[in-house]
């Protein structure tokens, strides 16, 4: 059941087929005779210091992966150094999450049909010490995903969106919408009111002047997550947002939407020519090294794994998220050595080859 849910998409589940087969569409045409024998995936993103260009991507639910759900995350995050973006679906506190780690914690962030909360949010956000906030915008409703009806997707007893329900504490009213939710995964049921809940954590009234209220609300930098048009982020920029994250919520979300790779080259374009030192960060179907390196010759400072960590957690916890950390890490360092580019700024757009 937490498989079909963490490894499915929505409708036929084509964009997220097509999220992993577009970055192989990408060659790499690698230097020759350059020294590379110190190699440096180092990088910096929104002032943080990392050891790679790599995030942990914002999903949802840790705990059902493992009993110690995003606690051993954001351990095996603060052991390799590399930043998790905290869902607010997330079935652990945020407070809890940022007590242990070291590593920064930016938290992932919807604007629903109570903007009270998403505000309640952003200052727990902003005292618990994150580093920025990433604002979902592909997701005015939720998305139809047909694998959690197949195998009847319920949380179970002690499993919850801890974050949300603290501000929801009884039963809100507020139906709009709860069939959608319960499309996330959540039936009304054995979830406690999950599928009302998550009926009014997003909302399809949302808009630009929510946008650029929100960047003006707090001191932490915004990100926009789920911008695939050029247009829209050259907007997001506009709105005051430091940066866009490139994303169509894993192939969750509108079936048919192009994947990551095919968006983000024009997208870093638009934001580049928009503000040269915004943040462009991608995420979607990117599995090894070479991926990695494909994302920052399209344009991208650096990515986001979402499913490979929650295969690390079921598997073995903590120890499991810090090996798939570490295999990626090594990978991009390999995969830079062998293409020629000692630092993280020399992987370009030269690195692909032409059509």
């Amino acid at each position: 059941m937490a498989l079909g849910y963490y490894a499915g998409g929505s409708g036929e589940e084509r964009t997220l087929r097509n999220n992993r087969a577009a970055w192989a569409e990408l060659d790499v045409w690698y230097r020759t005779l350059v020294d590379v024998s110190s190699c440096s995936t180092t990088t910096s993103v929104l002032g943080l210091d990392l050891p790679a260009p790599v995030l942990v991507a914002p999903t949802a639910l840790h705990r059902l992966a493992h009993p110690d759900g995003e606690l051993a995350t954001a351990r095996a995050c603060s052991g390799a150094g590399i930043p998790i973006v905290v869902s607010s679906l997330a079935s652990t506190l945020l407070e809890d999450i940022c007590a242990v780690t070291d590593a920064p914690v930016l938290m992932q962030l919807y604007i629903g049909q109570r903007p009270e909360v998403s505000e309640a949010l952003v200052a727990r956000a902003e005292a618990a010490g994150c580093a920025g906030i990433q604002l979902t915008v592909d997701t005015p409703v939720w998305g139809e995903r047909h694998r959690e009806h197949r195998t009847g997707f319920h949380l179970p007893e002690g499993v919850d969106v801890v974050n949300l329900r603290r501000h929801a504490p009884e039963p809100a009213g507020a139906a709009d919408g709860a069939a959608d939710g319960a499309a996330d995964g959540a039936s009304d049921g054995a979830s406690g009111g999950i599928g009302e809940i998550l009926g009014w954590a997003v909302s399809p009234s949302v808009t630009w002047d929510d946008l650029a209220r929100l960047c003006g609300s707090t001191s932490l930098p915004v990100l926009t997550k789920g911008v695939c048009r050029p247009d829209d982020a050259r907007r997001a920029i506009e709105a005051g947002a430091a940066g866009v994250v490139v994303s169509n919520h894993g192939g969750r979300q509108l079936d048919g939407a192009p994947a990551t790779a095919v968006s983000l080259g024009p997208v870093a374009s638009a934001v580049r020519s928009a503000d040269p030192g915004a943040i462009i960060l991608v995420d979607g179907g990117i599995r090894a090294g070479v991926d990695v390196l494909r994302a920052l010759a399209l344009g991208a400072h650096a990515v986001q794994i979402g499913r490979p960590v929650l295969w690390g957690l079921a598997a073995g916890g903590q120890d499991g998220v810090r090996r798939v950390l570490d295999l990626l890490i090594a990978d991009v360092r390999r995969c830079m050595t062998l293409a020629g580019c000692p630092t993280v700024g020399d992987v370009t757009a030269e690195l692909l080859a032409p059509d």
